[in-house]
C-alpha cells in the first residue's frame, strides 16, 4: 500500500521488541541467573477477519496479523528446572512465578513422557496452568525431534537442561485475538532459536496446534497459529486449512481498512459452547460418511461445496443427545474433542455453518482481488486518485455484507453469539457505509470477545463514527471497549532474536 504504513508498523514491532530487550537486560536480569547465552521471539495475535470457526471443517480462512504480540527469552540451564515467569499473570489472577522440574516432560530414562501424563500434571494448580502454553511447547518439540533417533531418547542435551523463560504479552487474553497462538508461537521459537532446532514455518505452526489441542486441551484450529507464524504486516493470510496449506498474503486494498472493537466480554475456545459447535460439524460429516457409502472428505465437511450439502442437510439430525448420536453412528471422525453423552447437539446447523462460510470467505478474498485489479487498471489509465470510487464502495459493501451473514450464522447456527457483540455489530450497521463503516462480525471462537469492522481508511467521518459507536456502547453497557487498529509481521518474518547481556 501507498499510505505508508507498512514501513511504520514494522518500526513500531522493532521499538517493542527494543523494550522487552531492554527489560530482560534490566529489571529482569537477575532472573536470568545461568551462564548462557538467552534467545528471545516475538509472535502477534491475530484479527480474525472471515473464517473463524469454520477452521477445523477445512474452511479458507482470512487472518491479520496485528500489532500487539506475545514476548519470551529462553536461557538453558543445568538443574533441570523449568522457571517460567509472566510479566502479565498476576493482572489476570493467577501466579507471575511457576517452577516446573523437568521430570514432568521427561523420564528418568531419557524418554519424553506420554501427553496425558504431561497434560494432567501442568493442570493440577489453576493458578499456574497459564505455564502449560510454554512448557507444552518443550513436550511437543522433544516428541517430534525424538522420532528421528533409534532409542526414544531426547537429545542428551535438550532431555538434561531446564530453562528460565520470560514472558510478556500485550494480547489481551480473552479477547478472541488468539493471545495463546501468540504465546505458543513466541515460545516454540525462542526455544527453537535455544535448540538449534529448526522446523519448517509450517511445521512450527502446526507444533503449536498440538500444544494448545494436546497439552492445554483447547480444541482450536490451525488458522490462529499459523497466521502468528507467517502473517505479513498489513495482508491477510490466506490459509485453506486442510490441514494447513498456506495460499500467500492478500493485500489490503487501498481504502480499506480492518480494525478490532473488544467488548471486554472474555470468551474461551476451552468453553463447552465452542466445543459443542465443533463435536456438531463432525456430528454432521460422520452422518454424511455413512450416508453416502465412502463420501470420506479427507474429514474436512468444506471439501463440499453448498450445493452438495443441500443433497444430505436432512439426513443429518437437527437435535440429537451424545448418547443417541453414538447409538447410531458410533466414534466421532475428530481426534480432538469427544462426545458427552447427556449434550444436546445440533449436528445439522453445525455442520451447515462452516460449509456456507467457506463460500463466503471464497467470495470476500474475489472481490478483494478485484478492487486491488481495479486500482491497478486506473494507475495504469493514470486515472487514480485518493479517493474511493462508487466501484470502491460497492465492493466495500458487498464485502460488508457477508461479514454481517457471517456474524448471524454465529449466533442462529452455532449459539456462538453474545449480547455485547451483537449491539457493537448493530452499531456499526446504524451507521453503514455513508458514515464509512462497511461491514462486522464477531471474531475466532465467538462467545464475546472483539469484533473485526470493514471501514474506509483515512475518513475522518469513518473515525468518528467508530468512535460513536465504542461510545454509545459504554454507555449502554458500563464497560469501555477496546480498539485494535495495527498490524505487524509475524514471528517469521520478524525473526529469532539473540539478546545480549546488558
Amino acid at each position: 500500500m501507498s499510505d505508508g504504513r507498512i514501513g511504520g508498523e514494522a518500526s513500531a514491532a522493532e521499538r517493542a521488541w527494543s523494550a522487552f530487550e531492554g527489560i530482560v537486560r534490566g529489571e529482569q536480569a537477575p532472573f536470568f541467573d545461568a551462564t548462557g547465552p538467552i534467545a528471545g521471539a516475538r509472535a502477534p495475535g491475530r484479527l480474525d477477519v472471515m473464517g473463524g470457526v469454520a477452521d477445523y471443517s477445512g474452511s479458507l480462512v482470512l487472518e491479520m496479523p496485528i500489532a500487539e504480540a506475545a514476548y519470551v527469552a529462553w536461557q538453558w540451564r543445568e538443574d533441570r528446572l523449568f522457571r517460567v515467569r509472566s510479566l502479565d499473570a498476576a493482572n489476570d489472577g493467577m501466579d507471575a512465578d511457576v517452577e516446573v522440574s523437568l521430570d514432568v516432560v521427561i523420564d528418568a530414562n531419557g524418554r519424553v513422557r506420554p501427553v496425558d501424563e504431561v497434560r494432567r500434571a501442568l493442570a493440577a494448580n489453576p493458578r499456574e496452568r497459564w505455564a502449560a502454553y510454554v512448557v507444552g511447547c518443550y513436550h511437543v518439540m522433544a516428541a517430534a525431534y525424538t522420532k528421528v533417533s533409534d532409542d526414544g531418547r531426547v537429545d542428551a542435551r535438550m532431555g538434561e537442561l531446564g530453562a528460565n523463560i520470560l514472558v510478556r504479552s500485550d494480547v489481551p487474553l480473552g479477547a478472541g485475538l488468539s493471545s495463546s497462538a501468540a504465546l505458543e508461537v513466541a515460545t516454540m521459537h525462542a526455544l527453537s532459536a535455544a535448540a538449534g532446532i529448526h522446523p519448517s514455518d509450517l511445521t512450527l505452526a502446526a507444533w503449536c496446534q498440538r500444544v494448545e489441542n494436546q497439552i492445554v486441551g483447547a480444541p482450536c484450529g490451525i488458522m490462529d497459529q499459523v497466521t502468528s507464524a507467517l502473517g505479513q504486516s498489513n495482508a491477510l493470510t490466506v490459509l485453506r486449512c486442510q490441514p494447513h496449506d498456506l495460499l500467500g498474503a492478500q493485500a489490503i486494498p487501498t481504502g480499506w481498512r480492518f480494525s478490532g472493537i473488544d467488548s471486554r466480554v472474555k470468551h474461551s475456545v476451552g468453553g463447552s459452547r465452542y466445543a459443542n459447535a465443533r463435536v456438531g460439524a463432525f456430528m454432521g460429516l460422520k452422518v454424511i460418511q455413512l450416508e453416502s457409502g465412502g463420501k470420506l472428505l479427507r474429514n474436512y465437511l468444506c471439501r463440499m461445496s453448498p450445493a452438495e450439502f443441500l443433497e444430505y442437510r436432512d439426513m443429518i439430525p437437527e437435535e440429537i443427545t451424545g448418547r443417541q448420536y453414538s447409538a447410531l453412528y458410533g466414534r466421532l471422525p475428530d481426534t480432538v474433542t469427544r462426545v458427552d453423552p447427556d449434550t444436546i447437539y445440533r449436528p445439522r446447523a453445525c455442520a451447515e455453518h462452516p460449509i456456507l462460510e467457506n463460500y463466503r470467505v471464497h467470495q470476500f478474498a474475489g472481490l478483494m482481488q478485484v478492487a486491488e485489479l481495479r486500482r491497478a487498471e486506473r494507475m495504469e489509465e493514470r486515472q487514480a486518485g485518493p479517493d474511493l470510487t462508487d466501484e470502491d464502495r460497492t465492493l466495500m459493501e458487498q464485502a460488508g455484507e457477508l461479514m454481517y451473514e457471517s456474524h448471524a450464522s454465529y449466533n442462529e447456527r452455532l449459539n456462538l453469539g453474545s449480547p455485547e457483540t451483537d449491539l457493537i455489530v448493530q452499531l456499526v450497521r446504524d451507521r453503514g457505509p455513508a458514515r464509512g463503516l462497511y461491514g462486522a462480525k464477531i471474531t475466532g471462537g465467538g462467545s464475546g470477545g472483539t469484533v473485526a469492522v470493514l471501514s474506509e481508511v483515512g475518513s475522518a467521518d469513518a473515525e468518528a463514527a467508530l468512535a460513536e459507536v465504542c461510545a454509545e456502547y459504554e454507555r449502554r453497557t458500563g464497560t469501555t471497549p477496546q480498539r485494535y487498529s495495527g498490524s505487524s509481521p509475524g514471528a517469521v518474518a520478524f525473526g529469532g532474536r539473540q539478546i545480549l547481556r546488558g
